[in-house]
């Protein structure tokens, strides 16, 4: 199941990126409650988090942002894929800071020097070439996609240490 699993995600994947061509016509934006969307995402990979023996710190989000549920939400999934991929023991926290969605792991971060070309399209980077398994297509697509959205996108990272992504949301004028 876990394996069938993953090529589910990797042709999720694919598709999403051939969507993007042309995604302007595929958006919309409307209120979304992001504890429903997050725990959407955190449903499809509850197995893998057992799996692993990893805790998942996630409290209730009472906010809503505007956004496009479809596209956010594959976003989302990437996101948690990526710190599943990367970490091996301790946890991963979903959160929100100051209007921004935060997803924080304990894997094995990305080097200082990859990390400004991690959202290029096929960049894989040190752990990429080390893990064998990355398409170096995931966090390009998760920046194009949040680019086309309007939201920001950031993320910080320590070798070692971890990872940490930050998706901004735009005030409502």
């Amino acid at each position: 199941q876990n394996e069938l699993f993953k090529v589910e995600q990797y042709v999720e994947m694919v598709l999403g990126y051939l969507r993007t061509e042309d995604m302007a016509s595929d958006i919309r934006f409307e209120e979304m409650d992001m504890d429903s969307l997050i725990r959407e995402q955190i449903h499809k990979f509850a197995r893998i988090f057992i799996g692993k023996k990893l805790s998942l710190e996630y409290q209730e989000v009472s906010e809503t942002v505007l956004t496009d549920e479809k596209w956010l939400g594959f976003v989302i999934e990437q996101l948690l894929s990526n710190a599943l991929k990367y970490t091996h023991e301790g946890s991963i926290t979903i959160g929100m800071e100051e209007g921004r969605l935060t997803i924080t792991d304990t894997g094995i971060g990305i080097r200082a020097e990859d990390l400004p070309r991690v959202c290029e399209k096929g960049y894989t980077g040190y752990n990429g070439h080390a893990n064998q398994k990355s398409t170096g297509i995931g966090l390009y697509l998760c920046s194009t996609i949040l680019k086309k959205l309007g939201h920001s996108f950031t993320i910080t990272s320590q070798e070692g240490t971890g990872t940490r992504v930050m998706i901004g949301f735009p005030e409502e004028s």
